[in-house]
């Protein structure tokens, strides 16, 4: 499964056109964030321009409480203590820690654990944790010893206490494929709490709109086209009161002796995904379930993943790579029924 880290590349980015000089300008406000950039755009409604620094001053408060309670990177999170903690007795987190816990436990069952935040000492082993490449692929031996602690079904949540408890102490998890999905949620509603009423949020590439956009009509997002070189639209869309997040492998990744090393990680299989699927998008109302469900169908792969986003009724929409290079599109009947296109 994905990382949240420095250089992440985006797998899925906003095609914002610039305004005629007869639209009105755009609120945005940006920056970095979680390994990553930010962008929110906000459609003025009347109120003046000293607003937005009070607003970019909230925006980055969010986004800076959620990357100190998730992130891998920073030694005092509330993630990397629960992770150094070699026991099983309840630990206390954040509402917003046991969230997307919450989430990511939801979404495990439902893809028979082809998501599983508990895969992070895989993640590490293969390279792409905090501690970077490692010197050598992990063996066979050292796979099936690092699988043995990972499972989503040895996780508890107690919403009552506010705690995560491990059955297996040397567990870790890594909450890198929803924290980014999460973050744009959390802005959305505060944006919404503001009583503005249309705006469109993105981190790291993943996206939540509301409302219209400046020109009137549905924001326009883009789903980049999977592949080498400078980042180019495969797909335009109009989303309104929606979210969108795509997951890939044609940007995280590295080679070594000519084999390719994807950093999406089959915790079934505790090995890098071979298959042909170059990205997974998904449309929902919350963008933590749809950064959660992408990674799940990028782990999948094209079959898997298609069949079951069609039986679960899913909007998504799946790239894979033909053998003679061409990518071949598949949309599910959700997806298609959005009417996004435009």
């Amino acid at each position: 499964m994905r990382r949240t880290a420095p250089a992440l590349f985006l797998a899925a980015w906003v095609a914002a056109c610039a305004p005629s000089a007869d639209l009105p300008a755009l609120h945005l406000i940006e920056g970095s964030t979680m390994g990553t950039t930010f962008a929110v755009r906000i459609v003025p409604d009347g109120r003046g321009e000293d607003r937005i620094d009070a607003l970019r001053v909230a925006v980055e408060a969010v986004l800076a409480r959620i990357d100190g309670r998730m992130s891998t990177w920073r030694p005092e999170s509330e993630l990397s203590r629960f992770n150094r903690l070699r026991s099983t007795e309840p630990f206390r987190v954040s509402a917003d820690t046991l969230a997307v816990f919450r989430h990511a436990l939801e979404v495990s069952a439902l893809t028979g654990g082809a998501f599983d935040v508990t895969v992070a000492p895989l993640v590490d082993a293969w390279g792409f944790g905090p501690a970077g490449r490692p010197a050598a692929f992990p063996d066979g031996g050292e796979i099936e010893q690092l699988r043995a602690r990972v499972g989503y079904r040895q996780l508890r949540l107690d919403g009552a206490a506010s705690t995560v408890r491990k059955l297996d102490p040397l567990l870790a998890a890594d909450l890198s494929a929803l924290a980014k999905g999460y973050a744009v949620d959390q802005v959305a509603e505060m944006l919404r709490a503001e009583r503005f009423e249309s705006y469109l949020v993105e981190v790291g590439g993943e996206v939540r709109t509301r409302g219209r956009s400046e020109r009137g009509d549905a924001w326009r997002v883009g789903i980049e086209r999977p592949g080498p070189g400078p980042p180019d639209v495969q797909r335009l869309l109009g989303l309104s009161n929606l979210a969108l997040a795509t997951s890939g492998d044609y940007r995280n990744y590295y080679e070594v002796e000519g084999r390719r090393v994807s950093h999406t990680i089959d915790p079934r299989t505790g090995r890098p995904v071979t298959h042909r699927l170059a990205s997974a998008s998904v449309i929902d109302p919350l963008c933590v379930r749809a950064d959660a469900l992408a990674t799940a169908l990028e782990v999948l792969g094209p079959e898997d993943g298609f069949a079951l986003a069609v039986e679960q009724g899913w909007a998504a929409l799946l790239i894979a790579r033909r053998a003679d290079g061409t990518l071949d599109e598949r949309e599910t009947p959700a997806f298609a029924s959005l009417n996004a296109g435009l």
